[in-house]
């Protein structure tokens, strides 16, 4: 089993920035990638970036490409997202995510509660 808890959301003016943090426990040997998950109200939850082990990679949504970037602290077992220049469209509940690599695809056993982002214009 892995526990993620997630910090670091709150309220920002567009333009802004804000780092969120996702803290893991439990068997973390177990994890291939972490990534960051966002749902906007009325909206599907959307992939936004994610950090993968062996080898290091970091892939992005188009969305946020050069604006965030995804960072792991293996000492810590902590993935974080410094996001900048946040713009209104990226108000949303931000999910932490972990999981493992499965015939060759992502499965994300592992979820956080979540931690609001609000962007005002």
């Amino acid at each position: 089993q892995v526990q993620l808890v997630e910090s670091g959301g709150g309220l920002v003016q567009t333009g802004g920035s804000l780092r969120l943090s996702c803290a893991a426990s439990g068997r973390t040997s177990d994890i291939y990638a972490m990534s960051w998950f966002r749902q906007a109200p009325g909206k599907e939850r959307e992939f936004v970036a994610r950090f993968s082990r062996l080898p290091i990679s970091t892939y992005y949504a188009d969305s946020v490409k050069g604006r965030f970037t995804i960072s792991r602290d293996d000492a810590k077992d902590t993935v974080y997202l410094q996001m900048n220049s946040l713009k209104s469209e990226d108000t949303a509940v931000y999910y932490c995510a972990a999981g493992g690599l499965v015939s060759g695809r992502i499965e994300y056993a592992y979820w956080g509660q979540g931690t609001q982002v609000s962007v005002s214009s």
